[in-house]
């Protein structure tokens, strides 16, 4: 009965005529920052928080969450219609721009803001019902286990990859090792910079990502004269039943993925995507299509990014700890308003953050109305013949990378990436595992610099605690599970090649 006290408290705040209309405001900001290519939430978060100084306090926070979690579905359109991601939608982008090249960009669409929506309802439940008590899950978490959680996404490098294992691996090596150009964090020592001071704060994901995906298809489609654009203007979005079905099931897996993965420091969307890709490719029904423009490939990740993007908010409203980027910028917006988040913000301000929950499913129907019936108006803009779009994407590109940092020199480094993410492409080697291993490998590097820290040296650390022993027990399985199922084929292989031997002429 508690709950339902508590959402009625908030449902009566989130829908008032000022909340709900900066509720709209910010899905919409979110929506369209999520369409352009380059621009991301971070960014404009961070240039719309000192409006914040003028905005009711309640208006100002659930118009910045919506422009979060709004341009997190924003996004998956230039994704899967373009394939020019955002960071949250790398992933999303294999699948779907797959489908569009089959002609089935409007299922496509309709498959991840169906997604989004089962995403984001089901985070919002657990966000209701178990935020006190999740928000403390994150507090279990040591170094070591970071370590042994970190290990175990670089598994997924096996599912997410669509040519052989062994250049996913080496492209994930790569990706790892670009991960680690930039100041040493522990030292101030400038690690593989070659004297670049463009560099010097190493290589921005955004850059890393529009480089080695959108200016990459870019130049492939001007490369190839006579598929100029993929998107021919066709919409189709409603699915049949049968696509319907398959994609219920696979947004409900990403949306638990994602839910637990947005309670981690470093995890929320980003990490939250791969891993319920990697789900996809091993329990669903359809997994052999994944990877070639497949529903499930489309629906797990963006009911995952979805999910992420609002438990998110749990370790910051809960213990007071921004576990992104973009939660940091949040936590400034508490705070101008003169509100301390951490375990005390429930019992102190219970208006607001039940208010803030509630807007978000609020949010979560605005986004639904906005992305689904009115998709053919938000594509519009892709009607546009190739040779006059590609320029203004580029454009919107090189807007995007310089007002992260206002810096010239990351647009240089985002077309350094471009020109390598189209050799990628001449050569047939996929870009998402490196991506993978750009995300993870900083973030295994410093959690295990404080894991032999805390434990002075000792690798002990990682099987005394009995989160990243079990974590590292699974990795042990999983690994034996495909040393030993690549023995099996290879031995049906080579039985399945000597009745041919045996053959007379």
């Amino acid at each position: 009965m508690e709950i339902l006290q508590n959402l009625a408290l908030g449902f009566s705040h989130a829908l008032s005529f000022e909340n709900l209309l900066f509720c709209a405001i910010g899905c919409v900001v979110g929506t369209v920052i999520g369409l352009l290519p380059g621009l991301g939430p971070l960014a404009t978060i961070s240039l719309l928080l000192p409006l914040t100084y003028s905005i009711p306090t309640s208006g100002a926070l659930i118009m910045l969450a919506g422009i979060y979690y709004g341009a997190q579905y924003g996004d998956s359109v230039s994704a899967i219609t373009m394939k020019i991601p955002h960071a949250s939608s790398i992933v999303t982008c294999i699948d779907g721009y797959q489908m569009t090249l089959k002609g089935k960009t409007g299922l496509a669409l309709f498959t991840a803001g169906v997604s989004s929506f089962i995403g984001g309802t089901v985070s919002i439940v657990v966000l209701a019902w178990l935020a006190p008590q999740l928000g403390r899950v994150a507090l279990l978490f040591g170094p070591a286990d970071y370590v042994a959680l970190m290990l175990f996404g670089f598994v997924c490098v096996s599912v997410i990859t669509t040519g052989s294992l062994l250049n996913g691996l080496a492209m994930c090596l790569i990706g790892v090792l670009l991960g680690q150009v930039g100041t040493d964090v522990e030292t101030g020592v400038p690690r593989f910079t070659f004297g670049l001071h463009s560099i010097a704060d190493g290589i921005g994901l955004v850059s890393l990502a529009l480089g080695c995906f959108g200016i990459a298809e870019i130049a492939k489609n001007i490369d190839a004269r006579e598929t100029r654009t993929p998107f021919s203007g066709r919409i189709d979005l409603i699915p049949t039943w049968p696509e319907f079905k398959r994609i219920v099931p696979s947004a409900l897996r990403g949306s638990a993925v994602g839910s637990f993965l947005g309670l981690l420091p470093g995890g929320g969307p980003v990490i939250a995507q791969f891993a319920a890709y990697a789900v996809e490719k091993k329990f669903s029904r359809y997994r052999d299509q994944i990877g070639d423009g497949s529903i499930e490939g489309v629906a797990g990740p963006s009911g995952a990014d979805e999910a992420a993007a609002r438990t998110s908010f749990i370790p910051l409203m809960s213990i007071g700890i921004p576990e992104n980027a973009v939660m940091a910028l949040m936590m400034s917006a508490f705070i101008i308003k003169g509100i301390q988040p951490g375990p005390n913000m429930i019992a102190k301000h219970p208006d607001l953050f039940w208010g803030l929950v509630a807007s978000m499913w609020v949010g979560n129907v605005f986004l639904l109305v906005l992305n689904v019936p009115l998709v053919r108006y938000w594509l519009s803009i892709f009607k546009i013949p190739y040779d006059v779009l590609f320029p203004s994407i580029l454009f919107f590109c090189c807007i995007g990378t310089f007002s992260i940092n206002n810096n010239i020199d990351d647009v240089y480094v985002t077309a350094a990436f471009g020109l390598i993410g189209y050799l990628f492409i001449k050569i047939k080697l996929d870009a998402a595992p490196l991506m993978l291993g750009f995300v993870l490998g900083p973030m295994l590097e410093e959690n295990f610099r404080r894991a032999m820290l805390i434990s002075r040296g000792s690798f002990d650390v990682f099987v005394e605690r009995p989160i990243s022993a079990t974590l590292l027990s699974i990795l042990a399985l999983f690994l034996a599970w495909q040393v030993v199922g690549a023995m099996l084929r290879a031995r049906r292989g080579r039985s399945g090649e000597r009745p041919a031997d045996t053959v007379a002429p």
